[in-house]
């Protein structure tokens, strides 16, 4: 079992502290346990709760109303809200109760009923990648813990997978290797870029995370590679970056190299002629226009 301040609750729910005391005092909505030195903490249930319960209030339900509910009512409701046409900022809420519960088939429902209503593409850039944003702030401040961060990632990996395994572009007139340095394990943009270079026409050769740098020597001869695309989301010196770029480039002189990353980003490197530096979805777009059938 996990245990959350007052202050962890306020991040995750939206509502302030004070608010929550008044709810406890009031209504009785929570019961914390206390500290030896009298501090306040709640437990994974009670987060849950508050969660749901803030949803409602957030769409107009009153709190005296919420506060005489059981469980059972609690979850009806907000599965009622599930049903109309929320916000993203809704979604993400949503997915976050999905998450503190580990409900994976819930969370994974919820994010499907989107894609039909959005489109896969629309629906990891204003729901997937949003919630990431919001799950690293939580993570950094100690309010959610590494395991949910996983199963979060774990489901959103494994839904990029399929997607891209549904195209079958092996006869594409050009291609383009995916993978990210050894020490890189965030994939999961790389995924999505994948996604939109297949979703383009391209063929992909998608090596994922942490590739030995002489495994890409060995590539370049045994396979027709038209592009290179990497990231650098890690930490990582300047020199460090530029004595890699300078090496990538004598791998592939004649290839045209795409880079991403916060870290790109942040140093910006000088960067051969023949790579080129993917800011957003948009670039990409531009750099990998849709290839002629």
């Amino acid at each position: 079992m996990n245990y959350y301040t007052i202050k962890d609750l306020e991040t995750l729910s939206g509502i302030k502290a004070h608010t929550i005391r008044i709810w406890e005092k009031r209504y009785g909505l929570l019961v914390p346990e206390r500290t030896t030195t009298n501090i306040r903490y709640y437990s994974d249930e009670e987060l849950r709760k508050l969660l749901n319960v803030s949803m409602l209030v957030k769409h107009g339900y009153k709190i005296s109303k919420v506060s005489v509910f059981d469980n059972d009512q609690i979850h009806k409701e907000v599965l009622k809200l599930n049903e109309q046409s929320l916000s993203s900022h809704d979604i993400i809420d949503q997915l976050i109760v999905h998450m503190v519960n580990f409900d994976h088939k819930n969370f994974e429902d919820l994010l499907e009923q989107q894609i039909d209503k959005q489109g896969f593409e629309e629906t990891f850039m204003t729901v997937v990648f949003p919630l990431f944003e919001k799950i690293g702030i939580y993570w950094q401040i100690g309010s959610i813990f590494p395991a949910q961060e996983h199963f979060v990632s774990n489901i959103t990996r494994h839904m990029l997978i399929r997607a891209c395994s549904s195209f079958a572009n092996h006869d594409a007139s050009a291609s383009v290797l995916f993978y990210l340095k050894e020490g890189e394990l965030h994939e999961l943009s790389l995924l999505f870029y994948q996604y939109l270079a297949l979703k383009s026409g391209y063929r992909t050769i998608y090596l994922g995370q942490n590739v030995p740098f002489e495994d890409l020597t060995k590539l370049d001869g045994l396979q027709d590679i038209d592009r290179v695309f990497t990231a650098f989301i890690n930490g990582i010196e300047p020199e460090e970056l530029e004595e890699y770029v300078k090496k990538l480039s004598g791998i592939f002189k004649r290839k045209k190299v795409f880079v991403t990353g916060a870290q790109v980003a942040l140093v910006k490197p000088i960067l051969p002629s023949n790579f080129k530096v993917v800011t957003d979805v948009r670039a990409f777009k531009k750099y990998f226009g849709t290839l002629s059938a």
